[in-house]
This record gives structure tokens, C-alpha cells and sequence, in this order.
């Protein structure tokens, strides 16, 4: 019996792979849409950052270039447990399992059947009805082959196959986006807490002028004015530091979210990162480059590609579909004699069947399956122009945040001297103290500015490398 049934395999395979020669595959070919990257020859805004993505060889991956050591070991946990990373992660396992499935479809299925069949046959003869039990013993081997003649199960197999690449493009983009939160969370946390040893400083500050004034009033050389307003700007300065804590706090929160651990769990960081990232010129390409360098804008890519194939397996339902199928086996009356050769039975069928009337059902199902892929066309082109607008945006925010950061440091400078003129014309008895007050207000604003503004470079250069996709100097 094991041999006929190879022979009866091999039947419909050897059947079903001459007819599938034969066939084609229906639909159109994929090819990809111009956009708003291939017409532009240069980034607006490339300023002296390199041109060409060769003229660098680094072999570090982007957030090892800030030098931070805590930065990258915070990146190492983030991709670890981070629950978006596992969540995509999980997206791609379910695309292969799909992908997987579709490709059985291309394959025979073979069963085998064992059964019992009991029935009862009534009829009349010769005015006298007569009642017949039978009983039916049965096993057999059963093959059944979809012949693949226009290309509907190879299309569904590409289609399968770019929603899996798709799933990993995006999968990348996740992980990129929260690798770029947390070196962003990490450089936010080091500018609040220059925040507040400022702060810090500025109440020590006041404590001791506080003091010096206080003696002076004891002495009838001040009005209580002068003291009253100096305790005011030393209690305000206190509740700035809480301010400032709470921030800081918030922070850690979620950069402890980020990373996957309880929030409000994790230590202080050290202070080890530079106030200002390393601002040296990065190779931006064309931008042309985004379309196989952001994975964000591959998903999108492949996603449309997914919807060209789903065109031609809308297109296949309009054809007829060939199906092989092949049984043998034993069929007796009682168990035993199901092993022996006298009981053998078998068929084998082909056939055809072709759509004649669906009320347009597939007619209609063609055009939503056009009309998805413009959609998508729509949707891949606004992300690449999303995708080069990034970059632009990202590329003059950081010339523009350091010719602010040159103007915010000069003001700073002035301001400092500003109050430390006031305070000598102060504690001389030339100047009042409501200037005293004014002009540290004055510096304690451009410090706070000049601060931010450091952060801020920070956020441009890490929106800088997420724009251009994360790293393309390494495969991660």
C-alpha cells in the first residue's frame, strides 16, 4: 500500500507541476513611485555637514559618538526590555508565521482517513418491505493539490513576504526611535540637573546676602525694606529649586519607563556627559538615500508593495482555479479485511472550476484592491516628504540653535558683570537694592537660557541622526 500511495503522489505532483509550468502569474509588476527625494539633488540646509555618506568610516553606532558610556548602557537595557521593541518584535513573529502559512498553501495536503460507516437501506418487494443493515470499514490516503495556473497563491506569497519585510523595516524604526528617547532622556536629565545645582547655587547665594543684609539692617544701615526683599528672593529661589526637583524626578520616570524598569527605581546618573554633544560636521548623502536608509520610510515602501501584489490575487479570482485530487484505499465490510488487497479502491479527479456570475463581487474587490495601493502610494510619498523634511528641519535647527547658543553666552556675560557692578555699587551705598535684584533676575534668566539651549543642541543633534535613520555607517 506504501507504494501505491507514493505512486499516487507523485501522480499529482508530477500532474500539477507541468499544468503550473504552463501557467502565469496575473497582475502588475511592482515598481517604485518617483517622489520628492529623487528630484532633489542636495539638502537646503547641508551647511558643513559631508555630502557623501562615504567620506566617514566610523564603526560605532550613532549614540556611541556622544563618548557617554552610561548613554550606551542605557541604550543596551533600553533595547532589551523596552516594551514597544518587544511589542514589534512580536509583529514581525506574527508576519513569518503568516508567510509560513501561505507557503504551505503552495503544497499538497495528504490525510489519512479512517472510519466506520453504519447505515440502514429500506425497500418493498412483492408487497412485503424488507429493512438492510450494512456496516462499512474504510481507510485511505487522500491528496488534494491547488494547481497554481495565474499566479494567485505566488502572489499572496510575495505579498506575505514584503508585510514581513515591512514588519522588520518598522520593528528598526521603533527601535530607533527609542534609542533616540533615551539619549534625548539622558541628555534631558544632565541639563535639569545643571538646572538645579544653578539653583542650588543661586539660594546659597541669597542665604549669604541674606545675612550680609540682615547685619547691616541691625547695624541702622538699611531700611527693613532691603530685608524684606531679600528674604522674598531667597524663599523664591527655594521654591524654584522644588520646581526643578520635580522636573528632574519626572524625568528619571521616564527615561525608567524607557529603559523597562519600575519608575523611580533608578539611581542618579553620573555627570558625565558633555554639556554639549559633538557638534563635528556627519555625512547627510542625498536625499534620495532616505528611501533605503529610514525604515520608516522602507515599511511604507514595502507596505505598498504588499498592496500591488494583493492587486494581481484580486486579479487571479477572475480566472479558474485546477484542483488535483487523489485517494486510495481499502473499503470492506468488516475491519479486518480493510488490510487486505481485494478491498482496494481509489479515485482520481481533476477539476475545474471558473467565476461565471458573482453579482461583481471581484470585479469589485480589484478596484478596492487599486484603490488601497493609491492610498498607500499617497501615504509612502507624504513619508518620504515627512522623511526629508526632518531633515531639513533638523539641519538648520542646529546651525541656528548655535549661532544662538554664541549669542545667549555673550549675553550671559554681560549680564554677570551687570549684577556684580550692582552688587559693589550696592554694598558701597551707591545703588539700591531693588537693582541689585533686577540685575541678578537678569542672570539668573540668561543662565537658565544658556542651559537650555545646550539641551536643546543636544535634542537637534539626536532628531539629526534619527532623521537619517538611525546609523548607516554600521548594519545593526
Amino acid at each position: 500500500m506504501t507504494n501505491r500511495v507514493l505512486i499516487l503522489v507523485s501522480y499529482v505532483l508530477s500532474v500539477a507541476g507541468f499544468i503550473a509550468l504552463a501557467g502565469c502569474m496575473v497582475g502588475p509588476n511592482y515598481e517604485r513611485p518617483q517622489t520628492i527625494a529623487d528630484a532633489a539633488e542636495r539638502y537646503v540646509y547641508t551647511g558643513k555637514h559631508l555630502q557623501d555618506i562615504n567620506d566617514s568610516n566610523e564603526g560605532v553606532q550613532w549614540w556611541e559618538r556622544f563618548g557617554d558610556p552610561t548613554t550606551t548602557e542605557l541604550v543596551q537595557q533600553a533595547l532589551s526590555n523596552n516594551y514597544d521593541i518587544h511589542a514589534a518584535a512580536a509583529r514581525v513573529l506574527q508576519a513569518e508565521a503568516l508567510l509560513a502559512e501561505i507557503r504551505g498553501r503552495q503544497l499538497p495536503d495528504v490525510s489519512y482517513n479512517l472510519g466506520r460507516t453504519r447505515g440502514k437501506v429500506s425497500f418493498k418487494f412483492s408487497d412485503t418491505r424488507f429493512s438492510i443493515l450494512t456496516t462499512t470499514y474504510s481507510q485511505d490516503i487522500s491528496v488534494n493539490y491547488i494547481v497554481d495556473l495565474f499566479g494567485k497563491l505566488r502572489r499572496q506569497q510575495r505579498a506575505a513576504w514584503a508585510e514581513l519585510l515591512a514588519a522588520e523595516a518598522s520593528r528598526q524604526a521603533v527601535g530607533n526611535a527609542v534609542i533616540s528617547a533615551v539619549v534625548k532622556a539622558r541628555a534631558d536629565i544632565a541639563t535639569i540637573q545643571r538646572a538645579l545645582a544653578l539653583a542650588q547655587a543661586n539660594t546659597q547665594n541669597w542665604q549669604k546676602n541674606l545675612q550680609i543684609i540682615e547685619r547691616r539692617y541691625n547695624s541702622g544701615l538699611l531700611g527693613p525694606l532691603d530685608v524684606r526683599l531679600a528674604r522674598e528672593n531667597h524663599e523664591a529661589s527655594k521654591a524654584a529649586e522644588i520646581v526643578t526637583e520635580l522636573a528632574l524626578a519626572k524625568a528619571r520616570n521616564a527615561l525608567d519607563v524607557l529603559v523597562g524598569r519600575q519608575p523611580g527605581t533608578s539611581k542618579q546618573l553620573p555627570k558625565t556627559l558633555p554639556e554639549l554633544p559633538d557638534l563635528t560636521a556627519v555625512p547627510v548623502g542625498v536625499p534620495a538615500l532616505l528611501l533605503d536608509r529610514r525604515p520608516d520610510v522602507m515599511a511604507a515602501e514595502l507596505a505598498l508593495k504588499a498592496s500591488n501584489e494583493q492587486i494581481g490575487v484580486s486579479i487571479a479570482q477572475l480566472y479558474p482555479d485546477l484542483t488535483l485530487t487523489g485517494n486510495y484505499g481499502r473499503a470492506a465490510d468488516t475491519f479486518d479485511d480493510i488490510f487486505i488487497d481485494e478491498t482496494e479502491v481509489y479515485t482520481a479527479l481533476l477539476r475545474l472550476s471558473q467565476p461565471i456570475f458573482k453579482g461583481g463581487q471581484l470585479r469589485a474587490r480589484i478596484d478596492a484592491a487599486k484603490a488601497r495601493y493609491e492610498e498607500l502610494a499617497s501615504h509612502y510619498a507624504k513619508t518620504v516628504l515627512t522623511a526629508v523634511r526632518e531633515v531639513e528641519d533638523a539641519l538648520v535647527r542646529e546651525q541656528l540653535l548655535q549661532q544662538r547658543l554664541e549669542a545667549l553666552q555673550l549675553r550671559l556675560n554681560e549680564a554677570t558683570a551687570a549684577e556684580k557692578l550692582a552688587r559693589e555699587r550696592y554694598l558701597r551705598g551707591i545703588e539700591r537694592l531693588i537693582i541689585v535684584l533686577e540685575t541678578e533676575r537678569r542672570r539668573r534668566i540668561a543662565e537658565n537660557a544658556l542651559n537650555n539651549i545646550k539641551g536643546e543642541l543636544w535634542a537637534g543633534r539626536v532628531d539629526l541622526f534619527l532623521a537619517l535613520g538611525g546609523d548607516w555607517l554600521v548594519d545593526s
